[in-house]
């Protein structure tokens, strides 16, 4: 069994996960790592941004990290062969539902944040995104003419009671572990499947976990709470759309999307799936700008989360936190270096 497998994707992809490469392979020399095409780069080589082979590969990993995938050079591909739709299906193939996004912020980058110091020093929470229900995955969807001209498109937003449970409940379990608040993000005013995710909530909560705090938020009013006072936040459980823009927006505060990684977990036992959460980034690729910390930092969660080795985790994210005490920046942080020599400085504080 392959215990790490890397798809670097499109992009910077294969530059930052380069450097969590090497990061593995200095504080886990054991670990058995394999690599494959993933994305667009998989599109351009065998029609499809996943195949079936990759699939089971990530399948029977413990494992997956991926960089990042998509790019304008793929934007006239048929939308189910396009490398978002790949990201789809892998999430949806591995059967992981449970988006954790965490909100970290560190201390010597206070100041790099959209927001003052006073309001995100210390900033440390969990979005808990469900993953592949909701409106990604829902049916029917499609574009069609009307008879009278112009056209009209139908996405569907669809949410069984299981689906919700089962994210809700990684939410409440992680909250025992942290500050024991979780906040419910929906739309209950106007949506009836946000009602059902408030009504299967509240139900879990009163059956299973009365000793945790629990506080419903409808997602726009979350999305102005995020920017007014993020501290207020532990845990946060929503869908996967609110999850995508709410993450998002949290995600700034820490100062760079570069930062902050991901991690995609299913049922016990089955492998994890770990990612920066920014894009391929196509801009820059290939010129050795890209911060690689978000994807160091998805390994730390994957050593934590699916390897068995919270030590192993420990150390990564220590040696992070030294390298930026010790000034070490890429350029989106307000330094010169770059990805590599990043890369060099957390090896270092190793």
């Amino acid at each position: 069994m392959t215990d790490l497998l890397l798809l670097p994707g499109d992009g910077i992809g294969p530059e930052v996960t380069a450097q969590a490469r090497r990061v593995a392979e200095a504080v886990a020399p054991d670990l058995s790592i394999a690599e494959a095409l993933f994305g667009g780069c998989s599109f351009d080589a065998h029609g499809t941004p996943l195949t079936d082979e990759v699939l089971a590969a990530a399948r029977s990993a413990r494992a997956v990290l991926m960089g990042a995938v998509g790019g304008p050079q793929w934007a006239g591909a048929p939308r189910d062969r396009r490398p978002e739709a790949g990201l789809l299906n892998l999430r949806a193939g591995m059967e992981v539902y449970a988006n954790l996004r965490p909100a970290l912020c560190f201390p010597a980058l206070a100041d790099a944040s959209s927001l003052k110091r006073h309001l995100v020093e210390g900033l440390d929470f969990m979005i808990v995104r469900e993953l592949t229900g909701g409106i990604y995955f829902g049916s029917p969807r499609f574009i069609e003419d009307l008879p009278g001209g112009g056209r009209r498109a139908v996405d569907t937003q669809v949410y069984t009671t299981a689906e919700i449970e089962r994210v809700a409940r990684v939410a409440f379990q992680l909250a025992r572990g942290r500050r024991n608040l979780v906040h419910s993000a929906e739309k209950s005013n106007v949506m009836d499947s946000g009602l059902l995710w408030r009504q299967v909530v509240t139900d879990l909560h009163a059956r299973e976990f009365p000793d945790v705090r629990l506080e419903h938020i409808l997602a726009d009013n979350a999305a102005m709470q995020i920017v007014r006072d993020p501290r207020q936040f532990d845990v946060m459980v929503t869908d996967n759309l609110f999850g995508d823009i709410l993450s998002d927006a949290a995600a700034q505060l820490t100062g760079s999307l570069g930062m902050l990684p991901s991690a995609a977990l299913g049922d016990a036992g089955r492998p994890g799936l770990y990612e920066p959460i920014h894009g391929s980034a196509p801009d820059i690729a290939g010129q050795g700008l890209a911060n690689p910390l978000a994807s160091i930092l998805s390994l730390e969660m994957a050593f934590r989360w699916s390897l068995g080795r919270p030590e192993t985790a420990d150390r990564i994210l220590a040696a992070v936190v030294r390298a930026l005490d010790n000034g070490a920046r890429t350029r989106d942080l307000g330094g010169d270096l770059t990805t590599v020599q990043m890369g060099d400085a957390v090896l270092v504080a190793l």
